[in-house]
């Protein structure tokens, strides 16, 4: 190779820390050198591109503007060439010796001062071309200006102690090459199908061709920058079946694009199947999220709240510095109003399916509304989660049917202060809780909750608008006595006569005095209509539907003792009997045995009997003892 004017240049000692920082600290992986390189010569030709439109003389202007790949396994280089702006003598010194300049020293200084002077400066063309030394044992450039009777350049550095610069005296094309000898560690680069998957995984949007060879590798177009109009459905859906490799079309197709105060790109989908209990690890979700089409992380997990994690997509920023750490992403001003934005789109956009759309709502929903609930901590779009939130309830007609809670408010009776739900583990189950009947009576709605985390919802958000939150088995019967029955019962037993009142209230004592410490209280209930027992809490502890799914959570937890009180409804048959036993004899074994028998059904309707056993043989015993009885009835 002919060359004129070789320059030597000795890196200052700072300079060598500086290149050691930017190597071994700013980069997590040795391949990103190839995304650096490809990024800066996509700018070269944004460059170029913009001199011959605003009618600049430019040098090879018929050359088509593209980033071309070779590799060479057996010498193991690799030559990255564009045909972009180029550089001259001062040029190169300047843009690829931007760190070996005079100013060293002082922006070493302002990094170990702050950290964010990093982000500003590592995305700026020469700073992110020397990871390129986490390969290299050696690179060699050779460039040439659009400018007209620039002569060719060439540089040359190991990236330890020195480099060179000189003039060519041989002709190339407008553009850069750069030539890589790769060190021993790193043949692995100098591969057909390694280089492949770096360029597919960081620069498949690159808007300038990038060719492999003779292969033509981004095929893919970066849509998410176009205008909505000018993309059709196919190409939608096309996008995201290569994103995502799913089979199916997406549920949703959410495309933006921001320009004030920030400006950023974003095309984000919905999937119409939720895969959140098939996938191998938790972690799998995330945007990926580019700077100026070039990927900067795959699956970026701040972008959106955990509570969105299935939405799938990515966001492209202009405004981001292009080698932001991931350190350093959720300290950032800039990333933190794009992830804000981000997610206030997504829920906007629901919020309009939702309206328009109630039964592809609702679809959506049963997909994908159990993650969604876990965005009851996201206060600060605390609105818009709760107007999205569904709920099966007493109104429905099954458990398909599904209420918002504006629905449930606009249902609600004159003067009803609170929203009443009701936990279970189905319809049929909370349709059998005795602390439904009062509410059934008096045509009170209820909501049903069936998921375990429902009560973690209702209980964090505690209100919706003006209206609280309340369960069944919480409410203060004084505020109900306001709404009048709307039902009656089938049997009406006749009142009790003075002196039975007194003996129920005695046998309410014996009932205490069986059951000992496991109840804090019996007494009369004023809920039931149609059993004979329930537990209430007696204090405003954790619920019962609580405390089963921490001790299914976590079998060593200790949790405190539940004080509950235990109502009798006086009108319900099996204890009118119950009573005409009481009156002949008090101590009679068989009101020991009921007793023990309402208790132990009342915490097997909760979930929360420990033993069963004591029940079951409890109950096959009165049933031995009641068909006794039937046979001799029947003889």
């Amino acid at each position: 190779m002919a060359e004129v004017q070789t320059k030597k240049y000795e890196f200052k000692a700072e300079v060598k820390k500086l290149l050691d920082i930017l190597v071994h600290s700013l980069y997590s992986s040795r391949e990103i050198f190839l995304r650096e390189l490809i990024s800066n010569a996509s700018d070269a030709l944004d460059k170029v591109r913009f001199e011959i439109t605003k009618g600049t003389e430019v040098v090879d202007k018929d050359l088509p503007l593209e980033i071309r790949i070779d590799f060479d396994d057996k010498n193991n280089t690799i030559t990255i060439a564009d045909t972009g702006i180029g550089m001259n003598f001062d040029e190169l010194i300047t843009n690829i010796g931007t760190i070996a300049k005079s100013g060293s020293e002082e922006f070493l200084k302002q990094l170990s001062e702050n950290k964010e002077a990093a982000n500003n400066i590592i995305g700026r063309f020469g700073v992110g071309f020397y990871s390129v030394f986490m390969v290299a044992k050696e690179v060699i450039i050779k460039s040439r200006s659009f400018r007209k009777d620039e002569p060719a350049v060439w540089w040359k550095s190991d990236g330890s102690g020195d480099y060179e610069i000189a003039e060519l005296n041989e002709s190339i094309k407008r553009g850069t090459i750069i030539e890589i000898h790769l060190r021993d560690d790193a043949k692995e680069f100098a591969d057909k199908y390694r280089l492949e998957g770096i360029i597919k995984k960081h620069s498949s949007f690159i808007s300038f061709p990038i060719y492999l060879r003779d292969e033509k590798i981004n095929t893919i177009a970066a849509i998410w920058r176009e205008p909505k109009t000018s993309i059709k459905a196919e190409q939608y859906n096309e996008f995201y079946k290569f994103l995502t490799h799913d089979t199916e079309d997406p549920l949703e197709i959410i495309h933006s694009s921001v320009d004030a105060p920030i400006q950023f790109n974003a095309l984000l989908f919905i999937p119409k199947k939720s895969y959140e209990f098939w996938r191998w690890s938790k972690d799998d979700y995330g945007l990926d999220l580019y700077v100026r089409r070039v990927l900067i992380q795959h699956q970026n997990k701040d972008l959106l709240p955990e509570y969105l994690s299935f939405v799938k997509g990515v966001v492209d920023s202009e405004d981001l510095p292009l080698n932001i750490s991931r350190e350093t992403l959720q300290e950032n001003i800039i990333f933190t109003k794009i992830a804000n934005s981000v997610t206030t789109n997504v829920l906007s956009h629901l919020l309009k399916v939702a309206k328009e759309n109630p039964e592809r709502y609702s679809e959506f929903w049963k997909e994908h509304g159990r993650i969604f609930k876990l965005g009851y901590m996201d206060f600060s779009n605390a609105d818009k989660y709760q107007q999205l939130l569904r709920f099966n309830s007493s109104a429905s007609k099954d458990e398909k049917e599904l209420i918002s809670l504006e629905d449930y408010i606009s249902r609600m009776k004159k003067d009803q202060k609170e929203i009443y739900f009701a936990l279970g583990t189905s319809r049929e189950a909370i349709d059998l809780n005795p602390h439904l009947e009062i509410f059934k009576s008096k045509g009170l709605e209820v909501l049903y909750l069936y998921d375990p985390v429902d009560e973690f919802v209702v209980t964090s958000i505690r209100k919706y608008k003006d209206y609280e939150f309340k369960s069944v088995d919480t409410v203060d019967l004084k505020s109900l006595e306001k709404f009048e029955d709307i039902t009656v019962s089938n049997e009406q037993p006749d009142p009790l006569s003075k002196d039975d009142e007194k003996h129920f209230d005695s046998l309410l004592d014996r009932i205490k005095k069986i059951l000992g410490e496991r109840v804090k209280e019996v007494r009369e209930s004023k809920r039931l209509k149609d059993s004979p027992s329930c537990l209430i809490n007696a204090d405003d502890s954790i619920s019962s539907t609580m405390r089963k799914i921490l001790k299914m959570s976590n079998s060593d937890v200790k949790l405190p003792n539940q004080e509950v009180i235990l109502e009798i409804n006086k009108n319900h048959k099996l204890i009118r009997n119950i009573l005409e036993i009481f009156k002949k004899n008090s101590d009679d074994e068989f009101i020991k045995d009921t007793a023990e028998q309402l208790y132990e059904s009342a915490l097997l309707l909760e979930g929360n009997l420990d033993d069963p056993h004591k029940l079951v043989n409890r109950l096959n015993k009165m049933l031995t003892e009641a068909s006794e009885l039937y046979k001799k009835k029947i003889e």
